[in-house]
């Protein structure tokens, strides 16, 4: 297998990986202009999604920023009607971040749009290529986590 490192740069490699990312991340920013939404948002929502109605805390500490930061992004998810504030069923002082119908609606596309990004890009894959694919994605995955950690940075 090191033979192919002599017929492919590993530098040609990462720009493949930068090259998709870049274009992951263009399909994103499609998306969030036809939503009215930025980067920050669409992460709250996304979390939000996932975990089922949470308190701001909660939210802070899954995005990994301020709770003042993750007021701000509440403040004007309210606003623009994703999310609603509701009280905390057993925490008086707390309160609970929860869709709305429309933000309901949206994080429903966010996952239908997932699902039929991966079955663009890794549907009609050969299995072997699929799972080599994932193996080597893994590997790499893990090599970049370990430096994050060893510079200080962390990585999730």
């Amino acid at each position: 297998m090191k033979y192919l490192h002599y017929m492919i740069e590993t530098t040609s490699v990462l720009d493949r990986v930068l090259l998709l990312h870049h274009l992951v991340q263009a399909d994103l920013t499609r998306f969030e202009r036809e939503e009215g939404l930025s980067t920050p948002r669409v992460h709250l929502l996304w979390v939000l999604g996932s975990t089922g109605p949470s308190t701001q805390q909660a939210l802070a500490r899954a995005l990994e920023v301020t709770p003042r930061n993750v007021t701000g992004l509440v403040d004007g998810l309210a606003a623009t009607g994703f999310v609603t504030r509701q009280p905390h069923p057993t925490d008086r002082r707390a309160t609970l971040v929860t869709f709305t119908e429309h933000g309901a609606a949206v994080a429903e596309g966010f996952e239908r749009g997932r699902a039929e990004l991966a079955d663009l890009l890794f549907t009609e894959m050969a299995d072997d290529l699929f799972a080599a694919f994932v193996e080597g994605l893994d590997v790499v995955l893990d090599r970049l986590r370990a430096a994050l950690a060893a510079a200080g940075e962390g990585a999730r």
